[in-house]
């Protein structure tokens, strides 16, 4: 079996093929049972959050049928850690031969989920965002905001970045460490008027309260939600929601578990009818994204265990590659 470390999937993987493996993933279909979401209470602090996420597969990451893969991704969501310095998100990912169960690889989930995160989005705005965008926002500055700038800069031309935290450091460090890299990446303190000029909008936090308000956002920009992952959390307000033709990773899970969309269809806002087609409808071409220039598209993603998956697979198939 594999150890397949951070570092290690950093250098297997390129952000078109992340984009690809998952725009294929999602057009051939995986089976994904319900994942398992367990809440774990703190006696001080911040409950953390258990998840384990089943999938598997008759393919490999070249849709060839000869062979396929199981995997399950062990995964904790403990907020209280940035106090300490350590990521919000932690875990591992099993992949397994899919014929005989015997274990292939285990690999660092925190970084798998970051690539495979960002990736969905960007895979989201390939069928949503405009074409000439090129003004994008971050919301937050834990780990996932340089992989979502990352991604988003792969698929559409992206001259400028904001990064926006609530603490003005963190978002001086992510924009330093990408104009490091050679973005035009720049912190920033108001994310109202930073937001009111984008393209494309990413929020990746851990919010309870809207962050983007609808009132704020130009024709034609494309709002891409990441955190949020149960339904108390939010990080967009109703208004945004109401304005945008609404599409998510997974209907099973952004209906159920994702509080950008649970809420304001409780509240009457808007119906299930509101939230037009997945990332499965969209790859199939089944409806289509962006009709027009002008429309405001939203992307709600709460995770889905085929993302690891087919994350999972493309990692360990690239691993033998290199060391064949």
């Amino acid at each position: 079996m594999k150890l397949i470390s951070p570092a290690e999937v950093d250098g297997l993987l390129k952000w078109p093929d992340m984009i690809d493996a998952l725009e294929q993933a999602f057009r051939q279909g995986v089976i994904q049972p319900v994942r398992h979401h367990h809440t774990v209470d703190r006696p001080d602090g911040a409950a953390s959050t258990l998840l384990l996420m089943p999938a598997w597969s008759d393919f490999n990451a070249l849709g060839d049928s000869s062979k396929g893969y199981m995997g399950v991704k062990i995964v904790t969501v403990s907020p209280d850690n940035g106090a300490i310095s350590k990521p919000a998100v932690m875990g591992v990912y099993l992949l397994l031969d899919g014929k005989t169960g015997e274990p292939r690889a285990l690999i660092d989930g925190q970084r798998l989920t970051l690539w495979r995160t960002a990736g969905a989005s960007a895979l989201a705005a390939r069928y949503l965002a405009r074409e000439d965008a090129s003004n994008l926002v971050v919301l937050g500055a834990g780990a996932l905001s340089g992989f979502l700038a990352r991604a988003h800069s792969a698929i559409r031309p992206i001259t400028k970045i904001s990064i926006w935290n609530r603490n003005f450091a963190g978002a001086e460090k992510v924009a330093s460490e990408l104009a490091a890299d050679g973005f035009n990446a720049k912190a920033v303190n108001d994310k109202h008027e930073a937001i009111a000029e984008a393209d494309i909008i990413t929020a990746g936090t851990l919010s309870t309260e809207p962050l983007i308000l609808g009132k704020h956002l130009k024709p034609g920009a494309h709002v891409d939600l990441i955190g949020a992952f149960t339904p108390s959390m939010r990080e967009s307000d109703d208004e945004c929601v109401k304005r945008a033709r609404v599409f998510v990773d997974t209907k099973d899970g952004a209906l159920k578990e994702g509080g950008d969309i649970v809420q304001p269809i409780k509240a009457g806002v808007v119906n299930e009818s509101h939230v037009i087609g997945d990332l499965f409808d969209l790859t199939r071409g089944t409806i289509k994204g962006r009709q027009s220039p002008s429309e405001i598209t939203l992307f709600k993603s709460v995770g889905a265990a085929l993302e690891d998956l087919a994350a999972g697979i493309l990692i360990y198939e690239r691993a033998i590659s290199a060391s064949a």
